[in-house]
């Protein structure tokens, strides 16, 4: 078995050691380990970084270099170079629990032949060792029915079957750099699920600068695919979701309706929602224009 580890960066020479070290403690499990890693226009170190690890000679690395673009686009570039089996997407800023290959291989090889699974989802933990989220309530799902139905929250680990991650690409607006991951994730579901595992393998540590952090930033500056996303929400069955999620779900279509100057009620399937959508639009437009005046 060969996991294909893709990484964007930019500018996180500092922070690469961490998860080279992880790769290498993984490797001790006799998985084939590649390591793509594509620059976003690093202006630091970074191609200095990845050569030394690279003149290690200990696992496979394949560097890369794009003019600044966003790490969606970096991803979507690297999905060609793939050769193994499994892709897991790590970001710079978070590295591998030192028995998660181990942990992925046991999990793959018990339901590598059901022929509708796209990936397996594990835990995210922080630095401090605390899960980032709840736990799975059910083994097999789809990420819709994940967050918006079982009432999961927080961020995963999604080890994707390479066969199938190929077929798709994250999807982006108006040359946006950045939307939702769960945008492509949706497409995945119409066809397949996951399988869900109550095991962390990645740690996380989230940067200042990072995307999450600023996340008021973020949906000002890429309005469209988050616009995108929500109405392809609302175009989805609703039965099982919990109230307080079409809540959720209309009130950031309506800001980014207000965001992008698109509003139209009838991306919304059925009546409950488009009720909800009437008796919310004017608060969530005078909100909208309150928040984002401050910002």
């Amino acid at each position: 078995m060969k996991i294909s580890v893709l990484t964007p960066t930019y500018n996180r020479e500092d922070l690469l050691d961490n998860l080279y070290k992880s790769l290498l403690q993984n490797t001790n499990d006799g998985i084939d380990i590649e390591w793509l890693i594509m620059d976003d226009g690093s202006t630091d170190g970074t191609s200095s970084k990845i050569e030394k690890f690279k003149k290690d000679n200990k696992i496979e690395i394949n560097y890369y270099t794009q003019k600044n673009q966003g790490k969606m686009i970096a991803i979507n570039n690297l999905i060609q170079y793939v050769t193994g089996e499994l892709i897991i997407e790590c970001d710079s800023d978070d590295y591998f629990t030192k028995d998660a290959f181990k942990i992925i291989r046991e999990v793959w090889e018990q339901n590598k032949d059901e022929k509708d699974i796209y990936g397996l989802c594990f835990l995210k933990y922080d630095a401090n060792g605390n899960n980032m989220g709840k736990t799975f309530k059910k083994q097999k799902t789809t990420m819709f029915n994940l967050y918006f139905k079982e009432g999961e929250t927080g961020e995963k680990a999604i080890v994707f079957y390479s066969k199938i991650r190929k077929k798709y690409q994250y999807i982006l607006e108006k040359e946006e750099r950045f939307s939702t991951e769960a945008r492509m994730f949706h497409k995945m579901d119409e066809n397949y699920q996951m399988i869900c595992m109550n095991k962390p393998i990645m740690i996380c540590e989230y940067q200042q600068e990072g995307y999450t952090k600023n996340i008021i930033k973020q949906l000002k500056e890429n309005p469209y695919g988050y616009y995108e996303y929500f109405k392809e929400i609302l175009q989805k069955d609703f039965k099982d979701v919990k109230f307080a999620k079409r809540i959720y779900v209309m009130k950031h279509y309506i800001l980014f309706s207000y965001l992008t100057k698109q509003y139209h009620s009838k991306n919304i399937k059925g009546a409950e929602n488009k009720i909800l959508y009437y008796i919310l639009f004017l608060p969530g437009i005078i909100k909208s224009k309150l928040r984002f005046k401050k910002q």
